[in-house]
């Protein structure tokens, strides 16, 4: 039996959601009457404290209608040199909405306040106008790092004071959420725009939902036709995202604490690990891409996310004798270290 950490987006639906599943009454989201997909997107957009949300296939979809309806092709968004536009969208952000990536440093995928100010350029003929500032939470390359409400907010403030749009891209923000003991809506306050999925952390085979005001989502149902995401009989989806939000929010608390679990018997293996606050594990080990190979002949899979960085994610598929497992193949991995 394989333990697999590669990813949130590994875990399989349960039973129970997919007999949800199979239960949502049925429409056509295209023609705009399927009820599940509606209840969702009402749900949703309370849960955000938004007006309007939309149901769309991907993350990365969710994240490409945020620039679409944000900007204008040839403006500049800021964001931090690890956010998921800058490695994982296989360059969407310039070929879907025409805009440059301006990036900032900081400490595992956090933006500084003062350094977002710094980097606003002047209104000018020969500048990329500045118009959006992107913040991850929870920050994926920076190991599941939750933003302090006080950090949101002083991002979103200098946003205001510039003029520029914001959007929080919340692939984890449930994450970040049950962590913090802050509610979404008042994490998003300051942001005109969200993402969430529902394919990481909460079991869902697909979707995610991209919240914000009645205009910027009217925009983003045009955008999501254009690029291929309407769906018709989503209600199918949408009941699995609807169970998950009742069922697997509280319960990522768990994940939380094997990501603990996992850290502190690492650590005690002599390990050196990056403290996990959610589900992600960071652990540095020699020749990460041999470790790994030899992590998947015990039985664990992962990923390398540098030369001696390994990532492990944690979701509801992982108990705690798995966490054993994992221990226990990664002594033997050091074992056989050339």
């Amino acid at each position: 039996m394989t333990v697999d950490l590669r990813s949130d987006t590994v875990a399989h639906p349960t039973e129970a959601m997919k007999a949800a599943m199979m239960a949502a009454p049925l429409g056509d989201d295209v023609l705009g009457d399927d009820p599940t997909v509606q209840r969702l997107e009402a749900r949703c957009a309370e849960l955000s404290g938004k007006e309007a949300a939309l149901f769309v296939p991907s993350g990365t979809m969710a994240n490409l209608l945020a620039l679409r309806v944000g900007t204008e092709p040839g403006d500049e968004v800021l964001l931090h040199e690890s956010a998921h536009p800058q490695h994982y969208e296989s360059g969407g952000s310039a070929h879907v909405a025409g805009v440059m990536l301006s990036t900032l440093g900081g400490e595992r995928g956090l933006l500084e306040p003062d350094a977002v100010e710094a980097k606003v350029r002047p209104v000018a003929p020969h500048f990329a106008p500045t118009r959006m500032l992107w913040v991850e939470d929870t920050a994926n390359r920076g190991g599941g790092k939750v933003h302090e409400l006080e950090r949101l907010d002083a991002l979103s403030a200098v946003a205001r004071k510039h003029g520029l749009r914001t959007h929080l891209d919340g692939a984890r923000q449930w994450h970040a959420a049950v962590a913090s003991g802050v509610p979404i809506a008042r994490r998003a306050q300051g942001y005109d725009t969200l993402s969430m999925c529902f394919s990481k952390g909460l079991g869902c085979p697909a979707g995610s939902i991209l919240c914000g005001p009645h205009a910027d989502m009217a925009r983003a149902r045009r955008f999501r036709k254009m690029l291929g995401g309407a769906m018709r009989q989503a209600g199918m989806l949408a009941g699995a995202a609807l169970y998950a939000l009742d069922h697997h929010i509280e319960r990522l608390a768990d994940d939380h604490a094997h990501a603990r679990q996992l850290a502190m018997g690492l650590m005690m293996a002599g390990f050196k690990v990056e403290a996990p606050e959610t589900n992600i594990v960071h652990v540095d080990v020699p020749e990460a891409a041999a470790f790994v190979a030899r992590l998947e002949g015990h039985g664990v899979r992962c990923f390398a996310i540098g030369p001696d960085r390994l990532r492990l994610v944690l979701h509801l598929g992982v108990d705690d004798d798995d966490v054993d497992t994992v221990l226990q193949a990664f002594e033997r991995a050091q074992s056989t270290v050339p």
